[in-house]
């Protein structure tokens, strides 16, 4: 109790300095729990520029062309038995996501009410009383959202994909698939985390002509007829802003009918002009000063798509923290080159990727390859892939995953040719891209996820399985055999909480 107790007053005296570091800079600090939140048709405006505290400092949010007056509009208005908005999941405090904490604080200021908790994908399974908190527990503990997949898989037009595989439900602790859920009755249940809908212009760049891993074209936007990023949604099932909120209306919303073109218009235009990203340090200092351009202003006036191996390296926007700034207090001048190292980390220290489909399979680079972090996050200022960005880390499959006993657990078994990395059955928490393509070798590929504003909106990786920054480096220390040091561990951390 007494090291919990120090370490929630240690968290406190950090954001305090942070906030008091953020005034004499003449940065407006946002107000705190009540005002972050954005509930449906609160009627607010949303400003052209609004700055959020958090653990690694201070998130600011841009809107181009801002402010914009929410009253009647799509993204902020109550639809759908729910009562729930798109802005329900999306908040501007969590880098246009949810965090767990945000999830929690709902949870107690409402008494679980709020439409952030409706049965069908708030809680762990909509047959479970509603009304206990344990039957929302990995929205709660871990920020996932319950996503409901058909199952056989299913084409953009709807028609049945004939699958290379079996599945059968080995573990089932949500009861979501069983009973009157689970593959049997044409339905299978995943928990993921929401993706941010900010800096969107990032996501659907198109950097290539065709999937380099996948040695296919790109597919096309039935609607306009033009390349698809594939980096929009977790599984690829969305190509398109349109496409997603034709999804989202339908399960997440609990709309009887799709968006009309006008609404969904006006949310595109809104999410199109939304940036994110971390403005203030943990050390007090901003992240556009000193040489360095950081910051969510940087992002909204880049071009997108640019690979960093060409471009401008990733996270060169750092490099001049390596040298101190005047006027910097040394606890800030530590934390800048610390900072500054791990952008030096991320790019040059190589370590062998083995067995991730999506690297090392089909068309392959090689299994091993030696590459470092930004063989995937290449896009200069975002960090997500210039590609289309499926790939299977091991975060859902076994034997790389970490224990997760609260999540569902499936066997898939290849009924073709087996699996390139792991044979012919899979245990998985979630089939991931496999869910959408009906293909083995899929099994457990999940489109990458954008780095900005990290800090706002922890757990990470799609199953919220990394609690922390550490626990996202972690991973990727004990999956690859990278061989960090602490120090290097540190500074990855650091680099991470100033995206």
């Amino acid at each position: 109790m007494i090291d919990v107790a120090r370490r929630h007053r240690g968290t406190a005296s950090i954001i305090l300095a942070v906030a008091a570091a953020a005034l004499v800079a003449g940065v407006s600090v946002g107000a705190q729990a009540d005002d972050d939140w954005w509930s449906p048709d609160s009627g607010r405006t949303f400003q052209a520029s609004k700055d959020y505290g958090n653990p690694g400092g201070i998130l600011r949010v841009l809107l181009k062309d801002g402010p914009m007056e929410t009253r009647g509009h799509p993204f902020f208005s109550a639809v759908g038995p729910s009562g729930r908005a798109c802005v329900t999941c999306h908040q501007p405090a969590d880098s246009m996501s949810l965090s767990a904490k945000s999830a929690q604080d709902r949870w107690d200021r409402t008494a679980g009410k709020d439409p952030l908790f409706a049965a069908y994908d708030g809680s762990d399974c909509p047959t479970l009383p509603q009304a206990e908190r344990a039957s929302h527990s990995l929205l709660l503990d871990h920020g996932l959202i319950r996503i409901q997949r058909p199952w056989p898989a299913q084409d953009v037009a709807g028609k049945p994909i004939k699958a290379d595989f079996d599945i059968e439900v080995v573990r089932d602790p949500t009861t979501c698939n069983s009973g009157g859920f689970g593959p049997d009755k044409g339905k299978i249940s995943v928990y993921r985390r929401p993706r941010p809908v900010a800096n969107l212009k990032y996501l659907l760049a198109v950097g290539f002509a065709y999937d380099p891993k996948q040695g296919m074209p790109l597919p096309l936007d039935p609607e306009s007829g033009k390349p698809m990023s594939g980096n929009l949604m977790a599984d690829g099932r969305a190509g398109t802003l349109n496409a997603q909120m034709r999804d989202a209306s339908s399960t997440h919303l609990a709309l009887l009918k799709h968006m009309d073109a006008a609404d969904m218009a006006r949310i595109v235009d809104f999410e199109s002009r939304v940036f994110a990203a971390q403005q203030i340090d943990a050390a007090g200092s901003r992240v556009d000063t000193g040489g360095a351009e950081g910051g969510p202003a940087k992002l909204a006036n880049s071009e997108a798509g640019q690979l960093g191996s060409i471009g401008r390296p990733v996270w060169s926007e750092f490099e001049a923290w390596e040298k101190p700034a005047p006027g910097l207090s040394p606890k800030q001048a530590a934390f800048r080159a610390s900072v500054a190292r791990g952008a030096k980390v991320f790019r040059d220290k190589t370590f062998l990727i083995s067995d991730s489909a999506g690297i090392n399979s089909p068309i392959g680079f090689g299994n091993p390859v030696r590459n470092s972090c930004v063989f995937c996050h290449n896009m200069t200022q975002m960090g997500n892939d210039v590609a289309p960005g499926q790939v299977d880390l091991g975060t859902t499959n076994q034997p790389f995953a970490d224990p997760m006993p609260w999540l569902p657990l499936f066997r898939i078994t290849c009924k073709g040719p087996p699996h390139p990395h792991y044979g012919r059955v899979i245990y998985t928490s979630d089939p991931g891209y496999a869910l959408t393509t009906g293909r083995c070798a899929d099994v457990g590929k999940i489109t990458l996820q954008s780095m900005r504003g990290l800090s706002a909106r922890a757990p990470y990786f799609s199953n919220g399985v990394a609690k922390d920054l550490r626990g996202v480096v972690d991973f990727y220390e004990r999956r690859y055999k990278i061989g960090y040091t602490e120090q290097e561990k540190q500074d990855l951390v650091n680099l991470m909480s100033v995206l």
